[in-house]
Order: C-alpha cells, then sequence, then structure tokens
C-alpha cells in the first residue's frame, strides 16, 4: 500500500488554556508546562513536516497564545514554507500580538465561539468576559486583515443559536465558518449526557445549514460537522486513519487523531525520538488501521467501506469495545442499538450538571448550570 504524505499538521503547542468548555477534545489527562516540546523542538518539527510535503499546520492547544513563542513559532512555520492558521479562543491575544503576527507571516486565524451572547458564551466557556474580550480580537482580526474562521461547537445547551452565529460570522467578515455539533471524545465523552442535542435539534441544524449554504453561496463557506449519534451510518472520520493529517501533541506524542491514545493497545511514537516522516511511515500505530485488511464483518463486506472507511475507530472502541469493530453509529453495527439510547438519554431525567476542563494539575469543576 502507497502512503502519500499528510497534507496538514495540527500543533498542540500547549494544553494550557484560560477557558474550561466542557467539551474540549484535549484529553483528560492534561500535559504540564514542564514536559511541553521546546521551542527548538517546535522548530525543528515544522521544518521536517515542510520535508515530508505537508502544506497547512494549523495552531492549537489548549490556548496556543500561552506559548510566549508563538510569534517566534510562527516565523519559523513561515520560514519553512507552511501556511499557517491559529486556532484560538482569542483569550491572551493584544492587538500588539496580533500585529506581530502578522508581521511574522501567521496566514489565517480561525477563532471559537462559545455562545452568541454573553452569558452563554461565559457560562459554557468557564470565563467570565471572555465573550466581550472575544469580540473586541475579532475587531482587531477585522482591522490588521487576516482572513477569518468563525468555529462553532453546538450542544444541547447552544444549538438554538446557530441562526445568531451565521448571522455574526457575515458581521465579523469571516469567509468560512465551522458549524460542528459536538463530538464525543476527550472532555465532551465526560460530559456526553449534558451536551448530547436531541434528535429534534440535530434536524433542525442539518435544515438550517443547508438553506444557509443556498443564500450565503459565493459569500460565507459553511462546513457542518453532524450529529453522528443520530445517523445511521458514519462520518469519514479524518478522511482515513493516517491518511491526509497528524496531530502532535504538547509533549510530542505523534497521533493520527485527538483520541487515538485511548486506544490503549497503540504504542504512539514522538517527536524527541523519531523524525515525522519514520513517524507517519512507519510507526505500527499509524499503519494499524490504513487501508481496509484490518477490517471485520460487517464493514468487510461492506459497499460503503471506500465511502466511510469503516467510521471512527476511537468511537468504536468507546462504544463497542473493540476498536477494530465497526463504528456503532452504522446501522449494521451490532451495537446500533446502544448507539441510539445513548443518544435518546434516560426520558424525564433531568439535566446532568457540566464537568468543565480542568487546568493541567489541577481538578475539573461541576456546575449545575
Amino acid at each position: 500500500m502507497k502512503i502519500p504524505p499528510p497534507m496538514a499538521m495540527l500543533a498542540e503547542l500547549t494544553h494550557r488554556c484560560p477557558l474550561s468548555c466542557p467539551y474540549c477534545s484535549n484529553p483528560l489527562e492534561l500535559e504540564q508546562r514542564s514536559r511541553e516540546l521546546s521551542t527548538r523542538d517546535w522548530v525543528r518539527v515544522f521544518q521536517e513536516a515542510a520535508q515530508m510535503g505537508v502544506l497547512q499546520l494549523h495552531l492549537s492547544g489548549g490556548e496556543p497564545a500561552s506559548r510566549r513563542d508563538l510569534v517566534q513559532l510562527v516565523q519559523a512555520a513561515q520560514q519553512a514554507g507552511l501556511y499557517t492558521n491559529l486556532i484560538t479562543s482569542g483569550i491572551g491575544l493584544t492587538k500588539a500580538r496580533l500585529e506581530e503576527l502578522d508581521r511574522a507571516g501567521l496566514d489565517h486565524v480561525q477563532l471559537s465561539l462559545q455562545g452568541t451572547d454573553a452569558q452563554m458564551a461565559d457560562r459554557i466557556g468557564g470565563y467570565k468576559g471572555g465573550f466581550d474580550r472575544k469580540m473586541e480580537v475579532a475587531g482587531w482580526i477585522g482591522q490588521i486583515g487576516f482572513p477569518l474562521t468563525l468555529n462553532c461547537v453546538l450542544h444541547r445547551e447552544n444549538l438554538h443559536q446557530l441562526p445568531r452565529a451565521l448571522d455574526m460570522a457575515q458581521e465579523m467578515g469571516a469567509r468560512r465558518i465551522e458549524v460542528a455539533i459536538v463530538q464525543f471524545y476527550g472532555w465532551a465523552m465526560k460530559n456526553r449526557d449534558a451536551l448530547m442535542p436531541t434528535r429534534e435539534q440535530a434536524r433542525e441544524a442539518e435544515v438550517i445549514v443547508a438553506k444557509a449554504r443556498e443564500v450565503l453561496k459565493g459569500q460565507l463557506m459553511i462546513d457542518f460537522v453532524p450529529a453522528d449519534y443520530h445517523d445511521d451510518y458514519p462520518k469519514r472520520c479524518m478522511s482515513g486513519w493516517g491518511s491526509v493529517g497528524l496531530n502532535v501533541t504538547p509533549e510530542g506524542t505523534v497521533l493520527p487523531c485527538h483520541a487515538a491514545q485511548t486506544i490503549k493497545h497503540l504504542e504512539f511514537w514522538s517527536v524527541k525520538d523519531r523524525a515525522l516522516s519514520e513517524v507517519w511511515y512507519d510507526s505500527p500505530a499509524f499503519n494499524a488501521y490504513r487501508g481496509d485488511a484490518w477490517m471485520k464483518e460487517p464493514c468487510r463486506s461492506c459497499e460503503r467501506k471506500h465511502i466511510d472507511l469503516g467510521g471512527c475507530r476511537c468511537q468504536a472502541l468507546a462504544i463497542s469495545g473493540d476498536p477494530a469493530a465497526a463504528d456503532p453509529v452504522c446501522i449494521k453495527s451490532a451495537d446500533h442499538v446502544k448507539m441510539m439510547q445513548l443518544a435518546q438519554g434516560t426520558p424525564g431525567a433531568a439535566p446532568a450538571p457540566l464537568q468543565y476542563r480542568a487546568q493541567p494539575g489541577k481538578s475539573p469543576v461541576r456546575s449545575d448550570g
């Protein structure tokens, strides 16, 4: 099997973050600042990525602005020939720092939106004043001239704000908006009962997005990640395991996706010990679920196996207990009924309290809303 080079790399520069979003995709065990890769390490990784053929570098976290060397890292990525996208909450950015990032060669900013008003956004983000601060940063982004993507994670609590989020994207001059109904990994899995949208909410969101795409065609690009717990066929997760992108964690572990470390029998190599290209092409973990030789029935003989590629390995593990099983979203999975029951929740039950994402070295906080 010929393995093409990755097109994109997600660099999780840190797990430190001023926000405490209960749907954060970071793992429950967060990395301490003392274990983060050094500036020199990241610069080397960026150079290796470019040499491999990576085109896009997504600088994420946590909050990447928590790194004091962010400007230096952006400059190194630009010098390596990588297109740079900063994925940020906006907290920790000043106008002066954004101007420095512009001079360093930053190509694009992706700004997260926890809600469309201060009451919702500050409660979900666990940061008082965060919404107002974010709106100020959005203004600076527009003044400097960065291309902007707005990133909205939607769930039971804020799905009703989707129409307003689409309006805000236009008002803020965004070229693109990512509308993602919460995916249950990391802290979101811990908060699944509290965040799970109803089937009606999920279907309404699909209708709203479809209509908006028609009306705003040529004005605003709308990417949409549906609520797969309510679907009959799985998503084409990551466009295939180890196919188009990779993640590097704050301490240097290289992963095919955010949640891959939940598959405990796999050993994931680190850029501290190996070249990035060696990890991508030769590591047993990256090769474990490439292609279709690993598939069991019903995936092995399914006519859709080259469409959805078997779905999500991490979700198969979480629900079915076997990462090589069919994604339980699939109607052909033996655990599809279990998936439907999880999506429906317990009728009449009170909403579960949110458990906010912890900060490295601290315990999570519970809230009854």
